[in-house]
């Protein structure tokens, strides 16, 4: 980048230092701004407040992750003129859903409390582990069928499991990658295992609480796992539902 433009960088350590810097001038040149995601313990949120901050020369904003709810884009396009701002959607897919297989494996076998023994010496558990469940012939349930909803699904193909998904709108069968689309009632009373591939924002958060998982098949309840953003999740409403508490959760 050096090569065809000045690269500068904030010397704040703090969100107010930022704004100060902002002020300053120092930034009035500044067409695009690369952010970094741990940078938002030092900047906070990039709101409003910091949205204003910034010089009129500033019009784009590269955010170096796939979720920018770390960034408000409403209060961005609202500036006059817009910081346009782009960021790396598809980049984690595989191996976002990587992950995922290894939570959905873990929690229908029942694998954290097992290493949790065996890491105490106690190798056959006291008490022993509940046994686990095979993936073969469950179903998987999706919420969020997108780049990592997709790539999950073709990965659990191999382990035998039947996936459903929900979105806000159905997509081509090539889109889903075959899964089948149903409400998001249905979703939570046909699905084995619960799998939340949501971008975090105002309609996403806890959109899984506690009034949800007593819709929730029962293995489902113990078998559910979020994905991406913690708080598309009501952790604690969803293991202690009306049909008790759930030890599962990836």
């Amino acid at each position: 980048m050096s090569e065809v433009a000045e690269i500068i960088t904030p010397n704040a350590t703090n969100r107010d230092e930022f704004i100060a810097e902002c002020k300053s001038g120092r930034f009035d040149d500044v067409v695009a701004a690369y952010r970094t995601f741990p940078s938002v313990s030092i900047t906070g949120i990039f709101d409003k407040e910091l949205v204003q901050a910034t010089p009129k020369s500033w019009r784009f904003l590269a955010h170096n992750g796939a979720g920018y709810d770390q960034v408000d884009a409403q209060a961005c396009a609202a500036r006059d003129p817009p910081l346009l701002v782009s960021n790396i959607p598809t980049v984690a897919d595989d191996s976002t859903a990587d992950t995922a297989v290894f939570l959905i494996l873990g929690a229908l076998r029942n694998l954290n409390p097992s290493m949790q023994a065996l890491r105490e010496g106690k190798w056959k558990g006291s008490p022993p582990p509940a046994l686990g469940h095979d993936p073969q012939g469950k179903t998987l349930g999706i919420l969020g069928m997108g780049g990592i909803g997709r790539n999950l699904k073709v990965k659990m193909d191999v382990f035998g499991m039947k996936t459903i998904y929900h979105n806000r709108r159905k997509m081509s069968s090539e889109g889903a990658a075959g899964a089948e689309y149903v409400s998001f009632d249905e979703l939570l009373a046909r699905s084995d295992v619960l799998s939340l591939n949501l971008p975090l924002n105002v309609s996403s958060q806890f959109i899984h609480d506690e009034q949800d998982a007593e819709l929730t098949s029962e293995l489902a309840q113990d078998s559910s796992h979020n994905l991406n953003r913690r708080v598309c999740k009501d952790e604690e409403g969803s293991c202690h539902c009306e049909h008790g508490p759930r030890t599962r959760h990836g």
